[in-house]
């Protein structure tokens, strides 16, 4: 039943992608600011008070709606299932956003090129050259799809019995890294060291599919001696891996503001390009791929057992 509600999500996730801004998220953006306007007093204890309540009703809510719809016919929670993980998904939006983008570079219009990574990643990115732009983009496009698509494919298979639990349980974790990470004081502490723990193994296990989707050698290569120096480590190991697979360099400085910013050098190989953008799009596509075939073998295992 989880394989078949995976395949159903990701299939009309691809099908229809859900298009921004998504108003579940800014609803749940509003909640979270305001707890955190509630309970900031600078102190760790608070964060988790905070992150407990953010988090807690939410996923008892989605186990429960689970539960009753479990008790009235099979085909009901199957359909929550897939109801859930297709509004938790979303790496079909952000893969078009890195395909307009390479399209623009190759179109010469950087202006363009520039507003559109900027509205996808916030910031500023007028001063970016083309080579920057399409580092930025290949970056955000190899993050995006851990924290859109496998990192919440592999909890929701992991707590399979209680629905789609799991994927709730880590696209709302990495929301609240991301908001509360640059909070006052110890605020967004434990928020951060939740989400560290939660994706300590999925982070890897994306790592690993990107290994085996391109450059098996240099993808470990640059996940061993590389993803560290990255200002988050679990994203380290995804973006270190990704650019090793593909055979390019990531990271690097950027002009930021009139000013130089400095970040890491991720991977080997050349500079990427706006290809380059088409060619990672291409690789999380055989990730998932990946994923997918070895659900099925799992199905397949458990019918002839």
């Amino acid at each position: 039943m989880a394989f078949f509600s995976l395949l159903a999500a990701v299939a009309l996730e691809h099908l229809r992608p859900l298009r921004q801004p998504l108003a579940h998220y800014r609803h749940y953006g509003r909640f979270t600011h305001w707890l955190e306007r509630r309970f900031n007093a600078g102190e760790a204890s608070h964060g988790a008070i905070a992150w407990a309540l953010a988090m807690l009703p939410l996923l008892a809510g989605v186990w429960l709606v689970y539960a009753a719809l479990s008790g009235i016919a099979p085909l009901l929670d199957w359909a929550w299932n897939v109801a859930v993980l297709y509004v938790t998904l979303g790496f079909k939006y952000y893969s078009d956003d890195a395909e307009r983008i390479a399209r623009l570079l190759r179109e010469d219009d950087l202006d363009a090129a520039r507003a559109a990574l900027a509205a996808w990643r916030g910031g500023d990115a007028s001063q970016f050259s083309a080579d920057e732009v399409a580092r930025v983009t290949i970056e955000q496009t190899v993050a995006a799809s851990h924290r859109q698509m496998f990192g919440v494919l592999f909890w929701f298979a992991v707590l399979a019995p209680f629905g789609p639990v799991g994927a709730v349980l880590f696209r709302a974790a990495s929301i609240l890294d991301r908001r509360w990470a640059g909070s006052g004081g110890l605020f967004g502490l434990f928020a951060r060291r939740a989400f560290g723990a939660i994706d300590w193994l999925p982070a890897r296990l994306t790592a690993l599919t990107y290994a085996i989707a391109g450059n098996f050698e240099e993808a470990t290569y640059c996940w061993r001696t590389q993803a560290e120096s990255w200002p988050e480590p679990g994203e380290g190991v995804v973006i270190a891996a990704g650019a090793g697979a593909m055979g390019v360099k990531l990271g690097q400085s950027l002009t930021v503001g009139g000013e130089t910013v400095w970040r890491p050098e991720i991977g080997t190989g050349p500079t990427p390009d706006a290809d380059c953008i088409d060619s990672a799009v291409s690789m999380i596509w055989r990730g998932l791929v990946i994923w997918l075939v070895a659900g099925l073998l799992v199905v397949v295992a458990g019918w002839v057992a």
